[in-house]
């Protein structure tokens, strides 16, 4: 189910025209640990939908550490802005911590909002537990061990202003939630999640791995960008009507 409805959005999405105007902003996508550009296609696509320039950077997150990754990664998406006024960032998992390690050390004027999807923002108990296992490093890299709740994020300072993070409370793994504690999405606490520093939160009932293809999350995403903060009263309705352009008052 969550492949066939996230080709559904694609393609929806995709299928919208293009609308003209002045320099548009711009928003940098940041993946995961373990994902690629394509787990963010259907964020992508929205947000081009939404009158946005987007830059879906793409890196090798087994490749190197956080700050490799990093400094290796940023800078190259944030030139690809171009001309644009203000440059947004919207990440998922791992992508918020190489942001959060880069920008305390990097001067950029034209910073815009950022949205934090599942950030573990204090580590994950996963790597605690599995990082003890010699493939965990095989498979995930350097920066994938930095995760621990020892690890880089306990030594991050608080965020910057303008960042809002979005959580989720559902998992497709019952063994990794017993790790984990309190509420979560199957690898990361939602209390992990949250960050000194943070101007908003929102806990939505999706899973880790599949939350950036959600409706509901897409439109709070935008919501954030939009406006500073979340909606709590967005509706899968409000979101499937600003895409189609939809009319609720019978006119």
């Amino acid at each position: 189910m969550p492949g066939m409805l996230r080709l559904a959005l694609l393609l929806m999405l995709a299928a919208l025209p293009a609308r003209a105007g002045a320099v548009p902003d711009c928003v940098v996508l940041l993946h995961g640990l373990a994902r690629s550009d394509a787990s963010l296609l259907v964020m992508e696509e929205a947000l081009r939908a939404s009158d946005y320039r987007v830059v879906n950077s793409d890196y090798d997150s087994s490749s190197g550490t956080v700050r490799e990754l990093a400094d290796a990664a940023l800078p190259r998406a944030i030139a690809r802005c171009g001309l644009s006024p203000r440059i947004h960032f919207v990440t998922h998992s791992m992508g918020a911590i190489l942001l959060r390690d880069w920008m305390p050390r990097n001067d950029l004027p034209r910073l815009g909002r950022t949205v934090m999807m599942a950030p573990p923002n204090h580590g994950s108990e996963i790597v605690d537990v599995l990082g003890e296992v010699a493939a965990f490093e095989w498979i995930n890299g350097p920066a994938g061990l930095e995760m621990a709740t020892d690890g880089l994020p306990a030594q991050l300072g608080p965020v910057w202003p303008g960042v809002g993070v979005i959580a989720g409370t559902r998992s497709l793994s019952p063994v990794f939630s017993t790790i984990l504690p309190g509420p979560d999405d199957g690898k990361v606490s939602v209390a992990s999640t949250r960050v000194e520093g943070m101007d908003d939160h929102i806990a939505l009932p999706v899973t880790h791995t599949f939350m950036m293809n959600q409706p509901l999350v897409i439109g709070q995403v935008l919501a954030f960008l939009r406006t500073g903060t979340f909606d709590p009263d967005l509706t899968l309705t409000d979101v499937v009507e600003e895409f189609l352009g939809e009319e609720t008052d019978g006119g």
